[in-house]
């Protein structure tokens, strides 16, 4: 018996400043689960992709630009199943990444805007993804215990 397995996976991009106490968000547009809510910035592996790493690379800069720097940790992920609205399921990794420098150039094909939420107006600040806080607690809790050698400059 032959099983069809059918999902995209998508990456996400939890991207904390510097200071590890705000997280950037953009503002979905004309996306048919979350037009108008904030997310994490990212999208689909493609075929074309190497390596986890060359497509959180791509994502990267096509999300937030190619003058953006960040460092990213490829090997950790929280994952999440996300069932759409159409049927198909989705796999969501959200890998860890700090801001270093360089312009952010959101993308205004899938974003209106972005922002950077401080940590501690995170609960309150609204529309958002649900899943954000939880994500966000995961990651302020992990990062101490990686150390900057599990992290990738892209």
């Amino acid at each position: 018996m032959m099983t069809n397995y059918s999902f995209q996976y998508c990456q996400k991009i939890v991207l904390f400043n510097k200071d590890f106490n705000s997280v950037l968000l953009a503002k979905r547009m004309g996306e048919a689960d979350f037009d108008g809510v904030f997310s994490f910035v990212g999208g689909k592996m493609e075929n074309s992709d190497k390596s986890i790493l060359a497509g959180l690379s791509r994502e990267k800069n096509e999300e937030v630009g190619k003058d953006a720097t960040i460092k990213i940790c490829p090997e950790l992920s929280y994952n999440i199943l996300f069932r759409k609205k159409d049927g198909n399921s989705m796999i969501l990794p959200h890998y860890i990444a700090v801001y270093e420098k360089g312009a952010i150039r959101i993308n205004t094909e899938e974003y209106s805007e972005y922002r950077w939420v401080s940590l501690d107006g995170l609960k309150d600040f609204n529309p958002k993804i649900e899943t954000i806080p939880t994500v966000v607690d995961w990651a302020t809790g992990i990062k101490p215990f990686l150390g900057d050698k599990r992290f990738v400059r892209i």
